[in-house]
């Protein structure tokens, strides 16, 4: 049905593996990033007012940006859908709390069709996407103990100079 040289990861066609799925992710977030560093290098004064609120083209632009990741988010995600025989409905989950959730560890860790199915063969894991797939694997977990541990540890911080300062000062 597809052959990969018409395989293109940016349409809804076709299927998409485990690690497929993980590399495309991986690289719309590269890409995402690079884009946020870009606009804050050429237009430093668009993040300036933050204080006061984004001024309106920063919101613009930050507006077509997450319009394209919403987009390409739901192309990844029909892909791999099909790629466990499901139909790219299901991917509308991603708008529901707590679904969008369960959805997300279905997709990363069942395992495709296979065979092929009713959207085509199975699709053939590049090189390039087995390593972006690891590295979104293993860059991951890192992020989430990250964003648990450095609140603790300031926070522990915190409450040692409260305790040494309590310490130093001098008994009445």
């Amino acid at each position: 049905m597809n052959s990969y040289a018409n395989d293109s990861g940016l349409n809804a066609a076709g299927r998409f593996g485990r690690f497929s799925y993980l590399a495309w992710n991986c690289l719309l977030a590269i890409v995402m990033l690079l884009f946020i560093a870009v606009i804050a290098v050429i237009f430093p004064s668009l993040l300036q007012g933050a204080a006061d609120g984004l001024p309106a083209l920063a919101m613009i632009i930050f507006g077509i940006l997450y319009l394209a990741v919403l987009y390409f988010t739901f192309v990844f995600t029909i892909r791999r859908l099909h790629d466990r025989s499901h139909s790219g409905w299901l991917s509308l989950l991603m708008l529901v709390p707590f679904a969008n959730a369960i959805l997300a560890l279905y997709l990363i860790f069942a395992k495709g069709d296979a065979h092929a199915n009713q959207f085509g063969p199975p699709r053939a894991v590049q090189t390039w996407e087995k390593v972006l797939g690891w590295i979104y694997v293993l860059i991951f977990p890192i992020g989430i103990m990250a964003a648990i541990a450095i609140p603790a540890y300031h926070d522990y911080a915190q409450r040692a100079q409260q305790a040494q300062a309590e310490l130093q000062q001098p008994a009445e």
